[in-house]
């Protein structure tokens, strides 16, 4: 049983052109741990200290930890690498790309009514990079299912009437106007039809059952993933300070979704009595979306040496819209032996309705300890409940289905932060860990999400510079497609973070 629900889930989540599945909507609601290079050092363990702009992002009262006026930037460098295996077969594959993952400043206002309780309030600006989606994955390898199952499963039960071009038709409008009223698999029949990859059993209008024109046997596929994007967050901060035990912020925080994936599927067979010999098919989504989101926090001081800290994050509220094309190429031996290549490229971009997805809600909580000037130990801990997360409208019969399949799947997240300091003189020498649980009832789909990072930085005066390297670690299985070719890539990804920070003061 449990193998049939890990099958069903992959299946649902990890189709190439039907979007708003559990793997969207984790892929909008996780987080990276990006930012500062101080912050990256020290494995994003900011909750309790404050007095860094991505610490803000964490904990909105961290901006009143500041003494003065600050602004900073930082540059990333984001290299991706993927060990796949597919049907035994090893591959390695990944993207390199280039970010700015953090700008911002804040300014700091003391009150010049010095018998007040309230010291100083501070208001703070910052774009903060979430999630980059720059990303590459190469599944290789001979299998002994072809991509016609994907065809067949979309055409069963699709009249043959509604595949073929009736006089006058192109292509491109038949391709248009089953998109319009029939969906996405009716497309997908049609592709496969008018490629050659299946014929229907009885040559009727009426006919809905098909047969396909590759023959059983052994497949040298090659299938590419790319993708490309960003989750960016943009902050409005105001914190306070009350006497010198109590800070006291909150965000107001707007998103921004820019994401693109194409998939491209290579297959070759000789297999005797197979008509059709080479399929080449792709798929291309683009996502844009915008969402709001809040947050509260405090951090409490015990003396000199410790700070205490809480943050709640509110579920981020994103409206989000979708875009597809697709391509289909096939090689066939015609009755007469002549090798004939079919050509599909309708130059039809589908648009979907916007539709509406609300993530978790988070609580952090955390700890530090410090050693006057010369270093500190940090811990964070933090839960998301991935059971919360919904789309949306819910009529929908099928944001019902993944809503239901959020709920029966998906469970509540712990995550854990810890990282160190010590400093001499204008050095400053960090690392840190971090670990966060899968938000999968069964690992097997994604596993458990480990990282270290170490980082120095030097200060003169008002200006700072800051470096750092940080490295996570998740696995996860892939189905290729949702439905007949569902053979699952085993990925091993591994991130490096590489962060340059320039700070300084404002007069």
């Amino acid at each position: 049983m449990k193998k049939i629900t890990f099958l069903f889930i992959m299946g649902i989540a990890m189709s190439s052109m039907n979007s708003q599945s559990i793997f969207d909507g984790l892929r909008y609601a996780s987080d990276g741990v990006y930012g500062t290079a101080r912050y990256n050092a020290m494995s994003g363990a900011f909750g309790a200290l404050g007095g860094d702009l991505s610490a803000m992002q964490l904990n909105p009262a961290g901006s009143a930890v500041f003494t003065n006026s600050y602004a900073n930037a930082t540059l990333a460098v984001i290299d991706k690498n993927n060990d796949v295996l597919f049907n035994n077969t090893a591959t390695r594959s990944g993207d390199t790309d280039f970010n700015l993952s953090q700008a911002g400043g804040v300014w700091v206002f003391y009150n010049p009514n010095q018998e007040s309780d309230w010291r100083k309030f501070s208001i703070g600006l910052n774009y903060e990079l979430l999630n980059s989606y720059d990303d590459e994955v190469v599944s290789r390898g001979t299998n002994n299912t072809s991509i016609d199952q994907f065809f067949l499963n979309q055409a069963q039960g699709v009249p043959l009437n509604l595949l073929r071009l009736q006089p006058g038709e192109s292509i491109s409008s038949l391709y248009r106007f089953l998109g319009e009223t029939e969906g996405v698999s009716v497309q997908n029949a049609f592709l496969g039809y008018q490629g050659f990859i299946i014929e229907p059993v009885e040559d009727t209008a009426s006919n809905t059952n098909y047969f396909s024109n590759v023959a059983p046997g052994s497949f040298e596929q090659d299938h590419f993933k790319y993708s490309d994007g960003y989750h960016g967050k943009y902050t409005f901060n105001f914190a306070t300070q009350f006497k010198d035990v109590l800070y006291i912020g909150v965000n107001l925080n707007t998103h921004s979704i820019n994401y693109f994936e194409s998939t491209l599927l290579l297959e070759s067979n000789n297999n005797e009595g197979s008509t059709v010999t080479n399929i080449a098919f792709e798929n291309n989504l683009w996502v844009f979306g915008n969402g709001f989101s809040a947050q509260l926090g405090a951090i409490a001081k015990l003396g000199d040496q410790f700070r205490f800290g809480i943050t709640y994050d509110s579920p981020t509220w994103f409206t989000i819209s979708e875009e597809t094309t697709q391509y289909l190429e096939t090689r066939r031996i015609d009755s007469d032996d002549n090798l004939i290549t079919e050509i599909l490229n309708p130059n039809i971009v589908n648009f979907f309705a916007y539709y509406d997805l609300r993530t978790p809600s988070s609580f952090k909580a955390s700890a530090a300890m410090l050693f006057g000037q010369k270093g500190l130990i940090s811990i964070d801990y933090g839960y998301k409940d991935y059971r919360q997360m919904e789309f949306k409208p819910k009529g929908d019969p099928f944001f019902n289905m993944q809503n239901s399949l959020i709920s029966n799947n998906l469970n509540g997240v712990s995550s854990f932060r810890i990282g160190g300091e010590y400093r001499y003189n204008q050095w400053s020498f960090r690392g840190g860990y971090r670990y966060e649980e899968s938000p999968f009832n069964d690992t097997n789909i994604l596993g458990n999400l480990t990282g270290y990072s170490f980082g120095f930085g030097y200060s003169v005066n008002s200006v700072k510079i800051d470096l750092s390297y940080s490295q996570a670690n998740q696995e996860r299985n892939q189905s290729l497609y949702s439905t007949g070719l569902t053979t699952p890539s085993n990925i091993n990804n591994t991130e490096n973070l590489y962060t340059l920070t320039l700070s300084f003061g404002i007069l």
